[in-house]
């Protein structure tokens, strides 16, 4: 977070200002008529004089600029335009914004500061989110990114419909945003809404925003997501050293207690040593966040994925991945589908969360539905088998294109102990079990379910940055060649892959 000081109300000239190149700016907003018929001539006094407090003739302004020299259509609220609400004029200029930048092919960032819709114009004005809204789905469906910066404060209508609909959201520091207006909740129920929860910083806390960004840093997100969201991926990456490397000699079990160590290379460290241009993402968008996964935009390379892998527990004690964590895991998917990017999925996890709050949650069914979408996912996938991989919280991430493993990764129903003391009662057994069940890499590669093979010298945890370049350099190349596979069918020869065998 920025030292930054954040003013009350950021006038939407001062963000076009903040975060375009200087001088980039074209606006597209034709002139304004009067006020609809049947509202009366209060209400156009009342225009009269918001444009004239305001020096803008309308709630929000649109065009078009360029950020970090790329074009970007933008939307943004004159919040001292009438609290930035929403009538005819102004819903009629964001839509035709949204059309022109889905034809347009171009990005759409909306920074939105708005006290909902116009209370003058009625339900006319209140409908018209429902056509914003269409706009914006069009716009989503197009593949192109639509990008929101929520700003102080944003509530109602706006943040029901079109502040609430971005691939990534990120907000002012300190910025009110909620549905409803505490104002009015005052006035409805005679007591004052509880404080700080209609914050960015509570939003954050609660996954239903990514970040939290003063207007200063805004640009350099903005050119971040986009970087990766519209990267030429066309290059052909050199094929990597890994593609000859055969699994090695190495028991199951060896590669268990290898894979167990603490200074084994996470997700985390592959990122960092590995990709370019991450940008974390947080929570479900829906209200839940869980630190047993990580979800992101990156490159390897010239590759761009969404990523999405277990966050490995750095302390003892620390929670498994649950169900809101493959609820995330979705949002991540369907990001991949709806902007025509592969996904990566990495694997990591000593077992999923065992506890009452993960049964409530519905974690079983979680498993199922993450199974399922990947299993049709229209987008190019890639999985990595990294270390542990235990049970169906593992499963859960597996079904890919294509799936790369570090030498002393393995997959496995349960942890071996476990498996051990359901067939002989003891966990005595587990090393047995584990070369029995068939849980090594050699096995899986046998069998068809691991593609690739990384190796280690001799354990990642001793030369981990060595290691994650290594590992990068491999899933580039598999995202590039899962990318040229025909597309026609994918889903079956994605499915065929797991298929059991008979006899």
């Amino acid at each position: 977070m920025s030292g930054e000081t954040r003013r009350p109300h950021l006038t939407a000239r001062e963000l076009i200002d903040a975060v375009l190149d200087a001088g980039s700016f074209t606006s597209w907003d034709a002139p304004v008529t009067g006020p609809p018929p049947g509202t009366g001539t209060g209400y156009a006094e009342e225009l009269r004089r918001a444009r004239e407090k305001s020096g803008a003739d309308e709630s929000v302004l649109t065009g078009e600029g360029l950020i970090h020299g790329r074009r970007v259509a933008v939307i943004v609220s004159e919040f001292t335009f009438l609290a930035g609400s929403i009538g005819s004029a102004a819903a009629h200029r964001i839509t035709a914004a949204v059309q022109r930048a889905t034809a347009e092919g171009l990005p759409l960032l909306a920074g939105p500061a708005s006290g909902g819709t116009r209370m003058q114009e009625g339900t006319p004005a209140f409908l018209s989110m429902v056509d914003i809204t269409g706009a914006v789905r069009a716009h989503r469906q197009a593949g192109l990114p639509y990008l929101v910066y929520l700003r102080h404060p944003t509530t109602g209508g706006v943040m029901a419909s079109w502040g609430s609909l971005g691939h990534v959201t990120v907000a002012e520091p300190g910025a009110l945003l909620g549905f409803l207006g505490p104002r009015v909740y005052e006035a409805l129920y005679g007591a004052p809404f509880p404080p700080d929860v209609q914050t960015a910083e509570n939003l954050f806390d609660k996954g239903l925003i990514d970040a939290v960004v003063p207007p200063g840093q805004l640009a350099g997100i903005v050119d971040s997501a986009l970087t990766v969201l519209l990267a030429d991926s066309s290059a052909v990456p050199a094929v990597p050293s890994t593609a000859s490397v055969r699994p090695g000699a190495q028991s199951a079990w060896e590669s268990i207690l290898i894979s167990r160590n603490r200074r084994r290379p996470d997700l985390r460290r592959l990122l960092a040593h590995g990709a370019r241009d991450v940008l974390p993402l947080n929570g479900t968008g829906q209200g839940e966040k869980d630190p047993g996964l990580l979800l992101a935009l990156a490159r390897f390379g010239e590759q761009p994925c969404i990523v999405l892998g277990h966050q490995r527990p750095r302390r003892e004690g620390e929670s498994a991945m649950g169900p809101a964590s493959l609820r995330e895991a979705r949002r991540g998917m369907k990001l991949a589908e709806e902007l025509g990017l592969p996904l990566l999925t990495v694997i990591d996890t000593a077992g999923a969360d065992l506890s009452r709050e993960a049964e409530e949650g519905g974690l079983a069914g979680e498993i199922a539905r993450s199974l399922h979408d990947l299993i049709g996912l229209a987008s190019p996938s890639v999985s990595v088998l990294l270390g542990q991989g235990a049970g169906g919280g593992a499963l859960a991430l597996l079904p890919a294109d294509s799936t790369i493993a570090a030498q002393h990764a393995w997959l496995s129903p349960l942890p071996p102990e476990g498996a051990s003391a359901i067939v002989h009662r003891t966990v005595d057994r587990a090393p047995e079990m584990a070369e029995a069940q068939g849980v090594k890499v050699a096995v899986l590669v046998e069998r068809g379910v691991v593609d690739h093979v990384v190796d280690e010298r001799p354990d990642a945890a001793e030369e981990g940055r060595a290691f994650c370049e290594r590992m990068a350099r491999a899933i580039e190349y598999e995202l590039a060649r899962v990318r040229g596979l025909p597309t026609e069918d994918r889903l079956g020869r994605r499915a065929g892959k797991y298929r059991a065998g008979v006899g």
